[in-house]
């Protein structure tokens, strides 16, 4: 029986979910993640999901241009802006790891956290080498998550970086794939803490 193109996408919200789990990135229900279905849907995890145990039913089915229906992530508005704006996102995720929550607050006031000289870089699509500086965009937390997608997407005019962080809230990352996708947080998170470990020894 062929599988339907929604079973893929849970399937892929499942496996970013788990992976997040392994590296302690979702305390007590926290963080979000989505893969697109096709041009007008995205399977995203429902609000209060605990990701460590997350299943199938813990996932819904969101059109981007419809309504957002009750039960969804309160962060919905940010995933679906994503979609809506660059087509070639196929999967995001957002996470609450300790590295992002503190750095986010510690450069909120600069608006980015910049990193310069890492290897780690070239993990990131379009990067190719360790000689350049990486700026990761802060934005400052809102319980308006719709304003502040729209906040994200008009700042975000000449993005590089696959990722931004909330200020006190976590990380955002994409990609092409879920794959992807889940590279991308993770070399961000580690490009993190490494500038978590040069703030700490200054």
């Amino acid at each position: 029986m062929r599988r339907e193109a929604s079973e893929d996408a849970i399937e892929d919200v499942l496996a970013m979910a788990h992976f997040a789990v392994q590296r302690g990135w979702v305390p007590a229900t926290s963080g979000n993640f989505s893969r697109r279905i096709d041009e007008s849907r995205t399977a995203i995890t429902r609000t209060g999901a605990d990701k460590n145990s997350l299943v199938p039913g813990d996932v819904m089915i969101v059109g981007l241009n419809e309504s957002l229906p009750a039960g969804v992530s309160a962060e919905t508005p940010l995933h679906v802006a994503r979609y809506r704006r660059h087509p070639a996102i196929q999967a995001i995720m957002h996470v609450h790891s300790l590295n992002s929550t503190v750095l986010s607050r510690q450069f909120a006031a600069s608006g980015a956290v910049t990193l310069r000289g890492y290897e780690m870089n070239k993990a990131l699509a379009g990067f190719t080498t360790h000689d350049c500086a990486l700026a990761i965009p802060i934005f400052a937390n809102s319980q308006d998550t719709c304003a502040l997608a729209e906040e994200v997407e008009s700042s975000l005019r000449e993005e590089t970086v696959p990722g931004y962080l909330i200020a006190g809230h976590g990380l955002y990352a994409w990609g092409e794939s879920a794959s992807q996708a889940c590279r991308h947080a993770e070399a961000l998170d580690f490009l993190l803490a490494c500038a978590l470990e040069e703030w700490r020894r200054r």
